[in-house]
């Protein structure tokens, strides 16, 4: 068994090399430029939008761990059947749960669409938010120890991206072919309760300030291109998504319950710094 890890250098993907890493799986993964790998995982110099530059990686290649919304897709999954390629996990997103049509659902719709065109073995994993979304805060903390907290009532049962890593790994394995895999963390929180957490992780007394949805709305659409700043603001403003529910997913296909975002925040307090 060997895995070909798209967005390697990613939270995602990097978690799946280390998920493999820690097994002992032969791993190859796809980096723009040569880095420090874990053993047993070798790099492959390509780039996803352009599938010609890693064909020659496919071969003995059993699965690939795939993100949504690249370029030449369809040349891509026909390279992989060409070259003995069984399964394909895709990292997929929670907004598939709604409309379909915003603009954050409609790449990852396509995605899961020509996976499902191309005669592959597919497992689709759909996770909730990620709790290293909360290094968005970063700039904010090096300048005080105030955050400005987006949504600040909505809970949401973020997932340690590991916990991704670990269960793509096992579908990649051979299990849950054909399966849509809905992930959760284990507690939903708010921004405010998240900000507390980091607060405890860093040792400083933060403070969050919620902003109104006038706030969010403006900080939103200054931030990002407008079709997306739209569904973001759908997705949590008003409701369209839901990602507060917790489910038991991640333990039932590792066997292990999923990470908290304290241990997230320990893990990666450094990155505040």
């Amino acid at each position: 068994m060997t895995v070909l890890v798209t967005g390697a250098t990613g939270n995602a993907g990097g978690a799946v090399v280390e998920a493999l890493a820690e097994q002992g799986i032969p791993g190859r993964a796809l980096v723009r430029s040569e880095r420090k790998l874990p053993a047993g995982i070798e790099s492959v110099i390509g780039d996803l939008n352009r599938p010609e530059t890693f064909v020659d990686a496919l071969p003995a290649v059993s699965g690939i761990f795939l993100m949504s919304g690249y370029e030449r897709l369809d040349e891509l999954l026909a390279n992989a059947v060409h070259a003995g390629v069984r399964k394909v996990v895709v990292l997929s997103s929670s907004s598939l749960d709604g409309d379909v049509t915003n603009a954050v659902a409609a790449y990852h719709h396509a995605t899961e669409e020509a996976v499902r065109a191309s005669g592959l073995a597919w497992t689709f994993l759909r996770p909730n938010s990620f709790m290293s979304n909360t290094l968005r805060w970063r700039d904010q903390l090096r300048a005080g120890d105030e955050v400005r907290v987006q949504f600040p009532d909505v809970p949401v049962s973020t997932i340690h991206p590991r916990d991704i890593g670990d269960v793509a790994v096992r579908a990649l394995q051979g299990g849950h072919d054909g399966q849509v895999l809905r992930l959760t963390g284990p507690v939903a929180l708010t921004p405010v309760e998240q900000v507390a957490i980091l607060a405890d992780a860093l040792g400083r007394p933060l403070t969050a300030y919620p902003m109104s949805r006038a706030e969010t709305h403006d900080a939103l659409f200054a931030s990002m291109p407008e079709p997306y700043a739209q569904a973001i603001e759908g997705f949590f403003g008003d409701g369209t998504i839901d990602e507060t529910t917790v489910n038991g997913t991640v333990a039932e296909v590792t066997g292990h319950q999923p990470r908290t975002l304290q241990a997230w925040a320990q893990e990666n307090a450094a990155l505040f710094g």
